[in-house]
């Protein structure tokens, strides 16, 4: 988990790293034993969904010192906790999107069970005990997860939850199926608070947790958006392709944003890492998100009439986002994420609940800043953001767009709607999308449906593939987005919630 709190009272954002470490006993020369008989892409594949991704889950802890850190006492731990136990306790119908996903992906969860297991109805995470999924609307009942959370609101993280039964449970888990982690790793887990990382865009400070996540991508498209508009390649006099299209949905705009998406997955991808274990300048934030270094790095880049600019990203995603401002003007940017669905679908005894694959996030090249080592943080895809004003420091919005690596595309895009294009936070997020899946010179660019057919068409032309007009159930590419703008001045709040999920905007 990741978070930015953005404090009214002293107009200053702060951030919160949960994320685990790996094991201490895990290095590459053990993954490469255990899957000594794969070849070295059957290798990437197994260890991603395999026991060895799993990190230490610090979102217990992380709930935990959030409270502490920002709850201002007025509940305890587990009186925040308590809605969320009587759901699991007493069941709660499942969202449409929700279900679909789910069975889609009980494989992931019953590929740890045997035969016998799964006939004698033990898969936990299945409405049945045998491995089928809710339907929609279905009253899906999960006691092991509410006895999990009651055990972390009395007790706390360290003694209700690691070195407590759900630690003890997770710990026999791993051990069972090859892996290395013990209680001392979960024991020993302690989040961090470092300091955000912004960068300015339309007198608007953006807010991102540093490195090891990932928000410094979408940060340094920005910063190369500002390059690309500072130096006129876009806004033109000349009509937009046939007069009508709106800047938004221009293929000038949406050349630049895709270009300097690239450019900051390429350096994202290239050089973030577990900031304890960087040994080169260019794995700092600072380096990083240098102006000049992206001016000069855009300049010699960007070409405004063809796709030239290459990055990284990969693709997957299963992370819940929330945003919320208080009565007071304070504000929460929040993300949970197992990764890939149900991670790697191991579950716990009597737990209720999967264990990530966080891991999956590590480069297996020993050269590489970002390879696992004992004890580290991987490059981690969730990111959450807060959106400020330069001159006085008051909130703009909290935003978050999920969705794996689609995560700092949808943060760039959403940014550029609100403060280039005026967008109210729905039209923001319901405008239409793209989405970099392989980030490669000749990459596809997938491009949600609404886009005018002239500006595919010069895309195309400009040396983007392109896969047009994604739509229905496949839009989950282009990510699920969440934005709360508050009026400096009337001190109103306007947000706006994804169709493309199952989340929902609420005032009370």
């Amino acid at each position: 988990m990741f978070a930015l709190w953005y404090d009214a009272s002293n107009r200053k954002v702060s951030a919160i790293n949960g994320s685990g470490r790996s094991p201490s006993n895990l290095t590459l020369d053990k993954v490469n034993q255990f899957y000594s008989s794969s070849s070295m892409l059957d290798l990437d594949s197994q260890f991603t969904m395999g026991v060895h991704a799993i990190t230490v889950p610090g979102a217990a802890q992380g709930w935990e010192d959030v409270h502490r850190k920002y709850g201002s006492g007025r509940l305890t731990l587990l009186q925040v906790l308590e809605p969320a136990i009587t759901l699991a306790r007493e069941g709660f119908p499942v969202s449409t999107l929700t279900a679909m996903r789910w069975s889609e992906q009980m494989k992931c969860i019953t590929k740890w069970y045997t035969k016998d297991e799964i006939a004698r109805g033990q898969v936990e995470m299945s409405v049945d005990g045998k491995g089928k999924g809710p339907e929609p609307g279905q009253l899906f009942r999960n006691p092991h997860l509410a006895n999990v959370m009651q055990s972390l609101g009395e007790h706390g993280a360290r003694d209700g939850f690691y070195n407590a039964f759900p630690g003890k449970s997770i710990v026999d888990a791993i051990q069972k199926h090859g892996g290395t982690m013990t209680l001392d790793d979960l024991v020993n887990h302690t989040s961090t608070f470092p300091e955000p990382v912004k960068v300015r865009y339309h007198g608007i400070d953006v807010w991102e947790v540093p490195p090891n996540g990932q928000g410094i991508a979408g940060l340094i498209a920005l910063e190369g958006i500002t390059t690309v508009e500072e130096n006129g390649y876009l806004y033109s006099d000349e009509p937009i392709i046939d007069g009508t299209t709106h800047p938004q949905s221009s293929c000038e705009m949406l050349h630049a944003q895709i270009e300097m998406m690239r450019l900051g997955f390429g350096d994202a991808r290239a050089h973030v890492c577990d900031p304890d274990f960087a040994k080169q300048k260019e794995s700092s934030a600072e380096w990083l998100l240098d102006k000049k270094r992206i001016f000069y790095r855009t300049l010699k880049l960007f070409n405004p009439d063809k796709a030239t600019v290459q990055g990284m990203p990969d693709t997957s995603s299963c992370t819940v986002s929330f945003q919320a401002v208080d009565e007071e003007g304070n504000a929460m940017s929040f993300v949970n994420s197992n990764y890939m669905g149900f991670g790697t679908g191991l579950t716990p005894t009597n737990c209720g609940f999967t264990l990530q694959n966080r891991g999956g996030g590590f480069s297996l090249d020993s050269s590489h800043p970002n390879a696992l080592e004992p004890n580290k943080r991987p490059y981690h895809t969730i990111i959450p953001a807060m959106l400020t004003h330069a001159n006085s420091g008051h909130l703009y919005a909290t935003v978050s767009n999920m969705g794996g690596f689609m995560q700092p595309q949808g943060h760039m895009q959403l940014v550029v709607n609100l403060l280039a294009h005026g967008f109210d936070p729905q039209t923001a997020i319901d405008a239409p999308r793209f989405c970099i899946l392989d980030g490669t010179q000749n990459g596809i660019v997938y491009l949600e449906e609404g886009f005018h057919p002239k500006t595919i068409a010069k895309l195309k032309s400009m040396g983007h593939r392109i896969r047009a007009n994604v739509s229905g159930h496949e839009r989950e590419v282009f990510g699920r987005a969440q934005i709360i703008v508050k009026d400096p001045y009337t001190g109103v709040l306007c947000a706006g919630s994804d169709g493309r999920a199952d989340g929902c905007a609420l005032g009370y």
